[in-house]
């Protein structure tokens, strides 16, 4: 594919997910994974498809190579804590967000610790 047709397919992609069509942006990022598989934007965007079709361990495993490829990433890690939290993840989730929310301390990542926070007490106070 040439890099014209690389740019034009990720943006089409990053369309899609932002319309929440993830299965046509996986369709048409595939050419761009197919590609350029180590670049941390394509495994983000396609890590984000997955999460939004509720393909939680391919989310998950996109978010980790991200992480791989950028461990300074601190948006990978949110979302890979939001994957974690869906998939009933809990501590897992919390350690991920906790790291995000230490390495860039924004309220909306604030707001999703302590989302988890206040999940694992319930889940807690039952058992």
């Amino acid at each position: 594919m040439r890099a014209e047709g690389t740019v034009e397919a990720f943006r089409k992609a990053e369309t899609l997910v932002s319309q929440r069509r993830p299965l046509e942006a996986l369709r048409a990022l595939g050419p761009v994974l197919a590609e350029d598989p180590d670049k941390p934007s394509v495994q983000l965007l396609a890590g984000r498809a997955y999460l939004f079709s509720a393909q939680f361990q391919r989310a998950e495993l996109a978010f980790l190579r991200v992480i791989e490829l950028d461990p300074s990433d601190h948006y990978a890690r949110l979302v890979l804590g939001r994957t974690l939290q869906r998939q009933g993840r809990l501590h897992e989730a919390h350690t991920q967000v906790r790291l995000a929310t230490t390495m860039y301390p924004d309220p909306a990542y604030q707001e999703v610790l302590g989302e988890i926070r206040a999940h694992i007490a319930r889940v807690n106070a039952t058992e």
